[in-house]
């Protein structure tokens, strides 16, 4: 079982987008220890190094939805600002959200389609009209339907309605997939700071591991 999440740093500040490096860190490092994998699908960088503006991230794992759940929201990064020392703020925050699933493109099949003759009125001569040579054709997965009379043989007629179904079929996943990033990218101007689901800190640094650095610790 698998689930994606959108972690973004919004319009906010380059704090944010440092903050997001972090939390990405501190979700990765929960992952391992809960067993659940996780691979980025799609990283946008921040302008300076170690920050992402957007991380696209796809979990995976026995109990990936309860892991998701407790990530999914406003996070919080408690941190003074590594840019702006006189800054006073310290809470820096990012969305975490799932994102809208990719839509599957639609296959084109010649079987999925059911072509029928019909008359059709209009300019054009008798024969067009005696000998049904317009054609009346439905791709039935998408519900699409299309009636061509341009030609006065029925397998022309037949041959343009197949051609004008593929083409209405591969706009109509363009459009889905452009509703898709669409409503992800609205995902960016939905972060709501404050009331976040969790906050992190950097680890603090303990007096001991001090003293081990500075000098020999005493036995």
């Amino acid at each position: 079982m698998s689930r994606q999440l959108l972690l973004s740093a919004g319009r906010g500040p380059r704090e944010c987008a440092w903050a997001l490096f972090h939390l990405l860190r501190r979700l990765e490092g929960d992952a391992t220890r809960q067993g659940v994998a996780v691979q980025r699908v799609d990283v946008v960088p921040g302008d300076r190094h170690g920050t992402y503006r957007s991380v696209l991230i796809r979990l995976s794992g026995v109990d990936v939805e309860a892991f998701a759940a407790s990530w999914t929201g406003t996070l919080c990064w408690q941190a003074p600002s590594p840019y702006r020392t006189s800054a006073g703020r310290k809470n820096w925050y990012v969305t975490a959200q799932p994102p809208p699933s990719d839509a599957p493109p639609t296959t084109f099949d010649e079987a999925d389609v059911d072509i029928v003759g019909c008359r059709t009125g209009g300019p054009g001569g008798q024969h067009r009209n005696k000998a049904s040579t317009a054609v009346r054709a439905t791709h039935r997965p998408s519900g699409l339907v299309v009636v061509v009379d341009d030609e006065r043989q029925f397998s022309q007629n037949r041959r343009i309605a197949l051609d004008l179904l593929r083409q209405r079929v591969e706009r109509g996943d363009e459009a889905a997939r452009h509703a898709v990033t669409t409503a992800r990218w609205r995902i960016h101007d939905d972060l709501v700071r404050g009331d976040p689901t969790r906050v992190e800190r950097p680890h603090p640094i303990s007096t001991q591991g001090r003293l081990r650095r500075g000098r020999p610790a005493a036995e």
